[in-house]
């Protein structure tokens, strides 16, 4: 096995890992609590607890004042409804799963911001008005590359893996295309996925990742540095 087998094998069992202990078992709602607050959190929707990376990126995006934020991938709703409550004026949220859709709208009415949060399940930008712009477009992004015939089991399992980096490689080349003038590209990215993968990505998108922020953590006994990224265009 070569060194780049080596460490592809070494990312997918850590993603099986956090599958193991962060997955959500049963049949019965559950509540968290994460940023002071108390959130609704449906079987099957990845919870986003301490140690994460949401209480991190969540609290340092620079959300547009007045303006229109989209999330990718919005999992059980914390960053939506958090950026309803500070200060942007309307919020689209979208995820691939149906659980964590449904998470995303008990939390959006738990906290009162139902007339600000438009909730959608959408892969990436499949199902938004094709005329639809915004501010600011954010996706925390499935990080572990998995094998590309990966078939996913449990819904949760969406926000930790991505087969071959096809979707990321998607978002980084669409997503300017959904931003109105002087709007803004955002991803997250950490140390647990291949960190030359994403910047090959972005390479054959065209784009730059331009460091915004970062912390470190520990989840599940492993180190993480959680970084937030604006993804620029390059100049031709």
């Amino acid at each position: 096995m070569d060194q780049k087998s080596a460490r592809f094998e070494e990312q997918y069992r850590i993603g099986q890992k956090l599958v193991d202990q962060l997955g959500t078992a049963g049949t019965e709602s559950t509540t968290f609590e994460l940023l002071g607050r108390e959130w609704d959190l449906v079987p099957g929707t990845y919870a986003p607890g301490v140690g994460a990376g949401a209480e991190f990126y969540t609290t340092v995006i620079p959300y547009p004042s007045g303006g229109r934020f989209l999330e990718i991938g919005c999992g059980a709703g914390v960053t939506a409804v958090w950026a309803a409550t500070h200060g942007c004026a309307q919020v689209t949220a979208t995820d691939i799963t149906d659980t964590a859709v449904e998470s995303t709208l008990r939390n959006v009415k738990r906290h009162g911001v139902e007339g600000r949060v438009e909730v959608l399940r959408s892969d990436l930008f499949a199902e938004l008005n094709p005329h639809d712009r915004f501010d600011t477009v954010f996706w925390n992004c499935s990080v572990i590359e998995a094998p590309r015939n990966f078939e996913f089991a449990q819904d949760y399992e969406w926000a930790i893996f991505d087969r071959g980096y096809t979707a990321l490689g998607r978002y980084l080349a669409e997503v300017h295309d959904w931003l109105l003038p002087g709007g803004r590209a955002l991803v997250t990215f950490n140390t647990l996925g291949d960190g030359d993968r994403i910047a090959q990505l972005a390479a054959e998108a065209g784009v730059s990742l331009r460091l915004l922020d970062s912390a470190s953590r520990r989840l599940t006994d492993e180190d993480i540095t959680y970084k937030l990224f604006e993804i620029v265009p390059n100049e031709s």
